[in-house]
């Protein structure tokens, strides 16, 4: 997708987005483990010790990706329901060069989807070097418990509604490729 005058795929920007490629992390676990095929366990406290923890360790990993956009815990073999969205998504700023700064959904919710869908180029960073070509509704209104133990509820279109049900997606045991038209490999 062109965003910004930059192809943008849904768990990662593609690699010409940013001019580097990096090959999968040790800590972002791949296609054919397990934990991305289960359903995620809700998260009993969304405030503990192992919850800020396991948020840190996700960010960590979204953020030493150059082309992440979004990581849930599942992708770092946590099987709980969260995940996280870098902040330019959600602002709609140039994706070019990450701040470090993302959004925390932990047992999200979607209580609305749009009947209207948008097709768009996606990719994952648990799929390296795999695109492919999903449907998904254009809006989506989101409840979620954010980091500190406060339930929200937010709209979101564009981008960032696309990232927000790739990474939900993930929390069900669900990889893009799943659903994806058009599979290329780059």
């Amino acid at each position: 997708m062109i965003f910004k005058d930059i192809l943008v795929t849904c768990g990662a920007v593609d690699n010409t987005a940013r001019k580097e490629y990096n090959p999968p992390m040790s800590e972002i676990v791949q296609k054919e483990n397990k934990v991305l095929r289960k359903i995620a366990e809700p998260v009993a406290d969304a405030v503990s010790a192992v919850t800020k923890t396991a948020i840190k360790k996700m960010a960590e990993a979204l953020f030493k990706e150059p082309d992440g956009i979004g990581i849930a815990a599942p992708q770092i073999g946590i099987s709980q329901k969260i995940f996280l969205v870098a902040q330019e998504v959600i602002d709609e700023q140039p994706l070019e060069k990450m701040s470090g700064a993302y959004e925390t959904f932990i047992n999200p919710v979607f209580k609305k989807v749009s009947i209207k869908k948008s097709k768009d180029t996606e990719g994952c960073l648990s799929v390296r070097g795999i695109y492919g070509e999903v449907a998904r509704p254009e809006k989506v209104v989101v409840e979620y418990t954010d980091k500190n133990g406060k339930r929200q509820s937010r709209g979101a279109s564009g981008l960032f509604a696309r990232v927000l049900q790739h990474e939900m997606d993930h929390l069900d045991g669900v990889l893009f490729i799943d659903k994806a038209k058009y599979i290329n490999k780059k």
